[in-house]
């Protein structure tokens, strides 16, 4: 096959929208031996039946229904296109899509995301979640609108992006409020012997908590350590252990996991980004994300010049 026409397309989609030649004649104003003719030049290209007759009904055969769920999403997006440039809604909601860097907290992504569905403006969002450098090549193909990064985008990854730093947050350790109680008198001085839960070695916290136990002199006993963070957190809530996640989530882990809090550290923090193909966040669920971020979950972050392209407060 050389090449799809898409008017052969049109034909054969609007006949199954129409139920039938006849009256997709009448809404294409073509003549029926058109129709039939065109419907079946593209069967000849496509080298398949897309129709047959079932009594005196057109029905799709297999192949058939699946060019018709390609060309219904073909014909819906070109409608959406025309509906966008001209300044109308087309009725559907906004898409985003969002990668998301299996590092970043379950809980601090929901703070993040939710300004997008809840606005005036509802967004419909798609969230893939994976390794930050394969999330940012995703940018490029515009399979992604925005990624969330608990880092800046590596300056080895071949794509201009921009990094917008949302804010960054404290740690907060928490634990079974038996322990919990136990171990903050003497905090931080107790979290040594303490049995913890922690990050893998590869996440950018686990490497800010081990600096900062070393500065600190302190030696926890690793009970566990997990590549998802949301599977730390559920062991956490039920073993018997110490673990650490940002201060900016502290209400919603304590309310949602039933722990309580053994102590606080702003000298390990973390920083959340926003990384975009763009230097001006247009997508407006991405500017809502980024303005709830800097307004009310982190409060205003410091201007940065670090990572790939630019970093804008």
């Amino acid at each position: 096959m050389n090449g799809l026409n898409y008017h052969h397309l049109l034909y054969f989609w609007t006949v199954v929208r129409e139920g039938g030649i006849s009256k997709a004649a009448e809404k294409l104003r073509l003549s029926q031996p058109t129709i039939s003719a065109q419907i079946k030049i593209l069967e000849e290209a496509l080298g398949e039946r897309l129709l047959q007759r079932q009594g005196r009904a057109l029905v799709l055969t297999d192949v058939g229904r699946v060019v018709d769920r390609y060309a219904t999403e073909i014909f819906t997006a070109g409608a959406e296109l025309l509906e966008t440039l001209k300044g109308r809604p087309s009725g559907r909601a906004p898409r985003l899509a969002v990668g998301v860097a299996n590092a970043v907290p379950k809980l601090v992504v929901y703070r993040l995301l939710r300004p997008a569905t809840e606005g005036t403006e509802p967004v419909q969002i798609t969230c893939s979640e994976g390794d930050p450098d394969q999330l940012v090549a995703r940018l490029a193909t515009h399979h992604l609108d925005v990624v969330i990064s608990d880092r800046p985008a590596a300056p080895h990854v071949r794509v201009k992006v921009f990094n917008h730093l949302l804010g960054e947050s404290g740690t907060t350790f928490f634990a079974g409020r038996p322990l919990a109680q136990r171990l903050r008198r003497r905090f931080p001085r107790s979290l040594t012997g303490a049995p913890m839960l922690l990050p893998t070695v590869n996440n950018s916290l686990r490497r800010g908590l081990e600096q900062w136990f070393e500065t600190e002199g302190l030696r926890p006993v690793v009970a566990g350590e997990f590549e998802d963070s949301a599977l730390l957190t559920t062991f956490g809530e039920r073993g018997r252990a110490v673990f650490p996640a940002p201060t900016a989530i502290e209400g919603e882990v304590l309310r949602i996991h039933g722990v309580a809090v053994v102590g606080r550290t702003s000298a390990v923090r973390e920083r959340y980004y926003a990384i975009s193909v763009e230097r001006r966040l247009k997508h407006a669920g991405v500017a809502a994300i980024t303005s709830t971020a800097r307004t009310e979950m982190f409060g205003e972050p410091r201007r940065s010049a670090r990572g790939a392209g630019l970093v804008t407060g």
